[in-house]
């Protein structure tokens, strides 16, 4: 599964969009850089029902934002994906 599926997936199950992940982080204090992803994982599976995949996906843009490794970009693994930018804003407004 790309990192971008994973992304809609937790838009699916939950209904919210990785830009809204990344608010309630930043609200909750998650975005400081002290803040070990566990905690974040926690959280995102009390509160979310999420699993260490989908919430180790969550931790890389509210950690690290939008950009993935180009290594990923293309590669015909698994979690390729087709750009090294993620889309945060919700699927359905992805441009095509």
């Amino acid at each position: 599964m790309s990192f971008q599926a994973y992304l809609d997936n937790i838009e699916d199950k939950t209904g919210l969009t990785p830009r809204e992940f990344i608010a309630i982080a930043h609200e909750r204090g998650f975005d400081d850089p002290s803040v070990k992803a566990g905690v974040i994982v926690d959280w995102l599976k009390t509160d979310y029902d999420l699993g260490r995949g989908h919430a180790m996906a969550l931790v890389h843009v509210i950690k690290k934002g939008a950009t993935i490794d180009a290594k990923h970009v293309g590669s015909g693994t698994t979690h390729s994906d087709t750009s090294d930018s993620l889309w945060l804003d919700g699927k359905h407004n992805r441009p095509a």
